[in-house]
């Protein structure tokens, strides 16, 4: 991922405008869309996409574009610190911004439907609001400057997301998913994880001091709003949040339909809470519990030490740093 060239929107003026004689400047719109419709993303844009100007429009047909997925480059290395830097961010955010350009014809509704990436920002998620009121699945993990903001624009013009994933993402507050929840009333699927902050070490050096600090407190207001406004999820993942019982309870008590819930590393709940908690949701069918936990590093020691004294509350063989 760390190869990735930016966006197209300067890329028009790099792209070889000598078409020559050659007979692949001279295939049809029609057969370059469908050679181009059997590439994935990134050989379109690491290769037809500079080949010469029929080829670049080609690349640019909106029914290229009907899904944006990324999630195969950053999943295909480890994490990076350039991905966390402003200069990646604005590359992120120009290619986002060039498929919904694209996949709207250059105006117009955008046929994405799908939206996979990160560490792009409001600049681009705005974008996002604008054009693509049919998007269904937006996951955007990681992305510490999407605020409340743009996500405030998303509720109100993209009721029919199904599928939200805004995991790591410090700058979302409650009020974003109460404001997704009250628009977007298909939404079955909610990732609300948060980092390690137990244990941070395995992001130390990684991800900027600051971002790790900033980690949401608000656990409890988070579920309130999710229990009151989204009762027709049906997975939902918040691993690491600092809700108690009592926002356990909202969400169990709000959300009847829930099938998965992974409450993985949310120490403020014990199993007794979480059992008194889920015997609500008769459509449960996984609980990834908080598993017992020893700190691998001095974060924290002091405080957790009594959990050796509770073994028997979580699982002993899940949960591994």
């Amino acid at each position: 991922m760390d190869n990735i060239k930016g966006g197209g929107e300067n890329n028009e003026t790099t792209t070889t405008t000598t078409e020559s004689n050659s007979d692949w400047a001279e295939l049809t719109h029609e057969c370059l869309i469908n050679i181009l419709s059997r590439l994935t993303l990134s050989d379109r844009w690491t290769g037809p996409l500079f080949v010469c100007k029929s080829w670049f429009n080609a690349c640019k047909d909106p029914s290229l574009y009907t899904t944006f997925d990324l999630d195969p480059q950053f999943g295909s290395t480890h994490e990076s610190t350039r991905w966390w830097t402003i200069e990646f961010q604005r590359k992120i955010d120009s290619m986002l911004r060039s498929v919904v350009t694209w996949s709207s014809g250059g105006h117009g509704v955008s046929l994405l439907s799908v939206i996979r990436v990160r560490h792009c920002s409001d600049f681009s998620i705005n974008l996002v609001a604008e054009r693509c009121p049919n998007i269904q699945v937006l996951s955007i993990p990681s992305c510490q400057n999407v605020t409340d903001v743009s996500m405030t624009n998303i509720a109100y013009k993209c009721p029919k997301i199904t599928e939200l994933d805004i995991s790591y993402c410090y700058e979302i507050s409650h009020e974003s998913l109460a404001m997704i929840g009250r628009n977007c009333p298909n939404l079955k699927t909610l990732k609300r994880n948060l980092m390690n902050w137990l244990d941070p070490s395995q992001h130390v050096g990684i991800v900027p001091d600051e971002y790790l600090n900033a980690c949401p407190q608000d656990g409890d207001a988070e579920a309130t709003a999710i229990g009151k406004f989204m009762p027709h999820l049906e997975h939902l993942e918040i691993q690491f949040s600092k809700l108690t019982a009592r926002g356990l309870g909202s969400i169990c008590e709000g959300c009847p339909n829930l099938k998965y819930l992974d409450l993985s590393g949310c120490v403020n709940v014990t199993s007794r809470d979480i059992s008194n908690a889920t015997s609500k949701v008769k459509n449960l069918i996984e609980v990834k519990k908080p598993n017992f936990y020893i700190p691998r590093s001095g974060f924290h020691t002091e405080r957790y030490s009594h959990w050796s004294l509770y073994d028997d509350r979580f699982q002993t063989d899940v949960f591994r740093i």
